[in-house]
């Protein structure tokens, strides 16, 4: 048979694949390249096509090859010279090379024998299968069923980077094979003959499974700077971030109130949206803690479920406990005339009082002495909606600083109407009405609250009608409220019931003026927008009425545009008082993004307030006092985002009398890049406290000038990177740090390594402190106690140096 000289063919599947290239090699011809329109088209039966083949574009390649038999899709092969025998063997010598589908195959020599469908390369043999990589000296393959062995052979799989060497590679399959004496690591191997991966695992087999994306290691030793730190009879990995079941990497824990804890969670992957995780752990100053967690996901709803026990506490003398249970979703009646209902539930409990003290974190609440258990269930159905909902809280109490509790709702029933740009009552359209209504039961220890409990109803009707222009708007409204009780005990004046009824009317109205500016060589959209608000309620006496769930507002850019000087139900606040404010601003006229907002607003009382809430005990509250002031307190507020790096934010409010600031926030955030950033924050209140606030995150390489490129993006080569991270929170009035979080990051490719130090203020005389270090082999496991939550919650900005990016493509490494 007569040689060809670097011929480039297509090869049919099975059956004719080396007959039909001993023909093409003996007539000695090419297909031609993608420029030639017109080229030949060969099929799988040997015959040309009926009709032209249609091309479909598509704007990206396909990442999954068929597998159904007959559906390989042609081979195409390379060489210097190719010689061989029809229907019996090809053999392809001097740069040998064989694709087909997801597979391409380069070696000095490749043997085909057909009959057996059995191929053998010898020689610098380099496979990429779906982008999973494999070379070595040698490799026998029955081609079809991808079935054989690979000797010595270095290896590298594409979803996480992990590679590794071995003996031998027996090939069950495309997406199962078992290696033997063989290594693993996702360190990736540099140039110099004297590389060491930073860790490395080493069994005496392991057996890849690609479809379920995981790995079973048998006699397997993890080293980390070559010092063995784990060792298994048995174990499987992952060779992604897809989820299984099994053990995880245990945690380990100092903390000043439990002791050094070492804690061992089990995974359980019951679902591709359900799991469930136990962890049980040792507590060397409490004894066992039995904890666990299971979560769901639906398309209407989702949860998760957290659980604690500790049996025999050695510090408290008895059995602790807690749960939680957060659900969030729709309910699927099946009928579609009922409309939408829904169920939401949020429940924490714990067995006693002193165990927001002894177990600070895992309440997970803002207000860790004051736990929720609420449950509410609405529904809603054009214009009108409902709900029903019980409440109940369970209160921590301290006998050194007592709380008196909230008041529990069992139950609660609010019912609504809404309609907006409507007509009214044959006036046409262009309203916003609504009516609203609640009736709630409320209970309380009475020996605490000193009110009695009882049963109020409240309702609101309310009607507005906007006027709007693009140069501004005007929007009248008036509001009817009217409130009911019913007492358990009569109040101070004897009476067991009481009626309320208030009118509210207000009118808001803004101007927004635009003009063309330039301010330091950039072009803006400059607004001037002044705004007016004007509130008339009359005075009605509440005083000999309970507080069941108001509180004074806020004084701020939010809450200085409103009707009510209170929230909740129990007070109406009197109003004879007009506010004025203005705000002006610099978008960019090509995107709309803010560069700068200035805002201003004061109000003018022309009547005194003389509604207020009741004092707790001896000391007056926020809206305690009648507000006498004509001129009230300045709001003053600032916002700078000049260039993306940058953000400034203040608020201040500033009392004309006495010349100085009641309350003051002020906040900066340099953010140039990815794992960088810092912000501070100054926040003032008159005589109540005074804070300074610092976060970070910044990789300290930086301060001896090597501003490379991060390897927290998962790429990257070299010696590493240390990031420093942390927030502290200072009182200059007590003069002590508050809560302070510190800690160390070193990104080193393949692995992470974290120490944090973290200090919480658990009341005015008492702190915790614990020590959170971990071990991260990246693509492979962690081991000691994650510090993630705790960076992700205090340090703003926070980044995790292994955020998750997309999957890579197989032709990332297509060669």
């Amino acid at each position: 048979m007569r040689h060809a000289s670097r011929p480039f063919f297509i090869l049919s599947p099975v059956a004719h694949a080396v007959s039909r290239l001993a023909m093409l090699a003996t007539l000695g011809l090419a297909v031609a390249g993608p420029g030639h329109a017109q080229a030949p088209a060969v099929v799988a039966n040997g015959t040309a096509p009926s009709a032209p083949l249609t091309l479909q574009s598509s704007p990206l390649l396909a990442e999954d090859v068929s597998k159904a038999p007959g559906d390989e899709g042609p081979t195409f092969v390379f060489g210097d010279t190719i010689s061989g025998r029809p229907d019996l063997e090809t053999v392809i010598e001097g740069n040998a090379e064989l694709r087909r589908g997801a597979t391409s195959m380069r070696a000095d020599r490749i043997e085909y024998y057909q009959p057996d469908d059995q191929l053998k390369s010898t020689g610098n043999v380099r496979i990429n299968n779906a982008g999973n990589r494999f070379e070595g000296p040698e490799l026998q393959l029955k081609l079809d069923r991808f079935e054989g062995f690979f000797t010595t052979p270095r290896y590298r799989f594409l979803q996480n980077g992990g590679n590794g060497q071995a003996e031998r590679v027996d090939f069950i399959d495309d997406k199962h094979f078992s290696a033997h004496r063989a290594t693993y690591t996702t360190c990736e191997r540099d140039n110099e003959e004297s590389w060491k991966p930073a860790w490395e695992m080493t069994a005496t087999r392991v057996d890849f499974d690609l479809d379920r994306e995981v790995g079973v290691a048998t006699g397997a030793v993890v080293r980390f700077k070559q010092v063995p730190i784990l060792a298994f009879p048995k174990v499987s990995f992952p060779l992604s971030d897809k989820r299984k079941s099994g053990f995880l990497p245990p945690t380990l824990g100092l903390d000043s109130l439990n002791g050094f804890e070492v804690r061992q969670p089990y995974y359980f992957d019951i679902a591709p949206n359900r799991d469930a995780t136990f962890s049980p752990a040792i507590m060397t100053k409490r004894g066992v803690d039995l904890a666990g967690e299971f979560r769901y996901l639906e398309p209407t709803y989702s949860g998760q479920l957290r659980a604690n026990v500790l049996p025999g506490d050695k510090l408290r003398g008895r059995d602790r406990w807690s749960y939680s249970l957060q659900h969030i979703g729709a309910i699927d009646t099946g009928v579609s005339a009922i409309g939408g209902v829904g169920l939401n539930l949020n429940l924490n409990k714990v067995s006693d009082n002193d165990y927001w003290r002894d177990f600070p974190v895992a309440t997970g609440q803002v207000t860790q002495r004051l736990l929720t258990q609420d449950a509410i269930l609405s529904w809603n159905k054009g214009y009108f909606s409902s709900s029903v909902r019980a409440l109940k809280w369970q209160t921590l109490q301290d006998v050194n600083s007592p709380i008196i509790p909230p008041y529990d709702r069992l139950p609660q029933l609010t019912a609504a109407y809404t309609r907006v740009d409507a007509p009214l009552l044959g006036m046409g359209s262009g309203f916003d009405w609504s009516a609203e209504a609640d009736f709630t039961r409320f209970s309380a220890d009475q020996n605490l609250t000193k009110q009695p409990n009882g049963n109020r109803a409240f309702s609101r009707l309310q009607v507005s009608r906007p006027w709007l222009a693009p140069w501004g708007y005007v929007t009248p409204k008036v509001q009817l409220h009217a409130t009911s009780y019913q007492f358990e005990s009569p109040l101070a004046n004897g009476a067991t019931s009481a009626t309320r009824v208030v009118p509210t009317f207000s009118l808001d109205s803004g101007l927004t003026f635009e003009r063309d500016a330039s301010y330091f060589g950039r072009s803006f959209t400059q607004t001037l927008e002044p705004r007016a608000f004007y509130v008339r309620t009359p005075y009605r006496d509440q005083s000999f009425l309970p507080n069941y769930d108001s509180g004074a507002n806020s004084f701020n850019f939010a809450t200085v545009f409103t009707e009510n000087a209170f929230v909740g139900n129990d007070r109406i606040s009197d109003a004879n008082l007009l506010t004025l404010g203005l705000t002006s601003r610099l978008l960019d006229p090509a995107t709309g993004a803010e560069a700068v907002r200035l805002g201003v607003a004061q109000r003018l009382r022309f009547d005194d307030q003389r509604v207020s809430l009741p004092a707790i005990g001896t000391t007056p509250v926020p809206g305690a006092l009648p507000v006498t002031d004509r001129v009230s307190d300045l709001l003053v507020g600032a916002s700078v985002n000049w260039v993306p790096q940058w953000t400034f934010d203040s608020t201040v409010q500033y009392n004309p009398k006495i010349r100085e600031s009641e309350l003051a926030s002020i906040g900066v955030r340099y953010n140039p890049g990815n794992y960088r950033t810092v912000s501070a924050a100054f926040r003032r209140q008159r005589n109540i406290s005074e804070q300074i606030d610092v976060g970070w995150q910044w990789p300290i390489n930086d301060l001896w000038g090597d501003k490379g490129q991060d390897l927290g993006a998962g790429r990257g080569q070299g010696g590493g990177r240390y990031y420093s991270v942390g927030r502290l929170n200072y009182s200059t009035l007590e003069k002590k740090l508050v809560d302070a979080v510190v800690g160390i990051e070193y990104d080193g490719c393949c692995w992470i390594g974290r120490v944090v130090l973290q200090r919480s203020q658990n009341s005015t005389a008492t702190s915790s402190t614990r020590i959170l270090f971990q071990l991260e082999m990246v693509g492979f496991s962690r081991i000691g106690a994650s510090p993630l939550e705790t960076l992700k919650s205090n340090v703003p900005r926070y980044q995790n140096l292994r955020d998750k990016i997309s999957p890579p493509s197989r032709f990332t490494t297509y060669d």
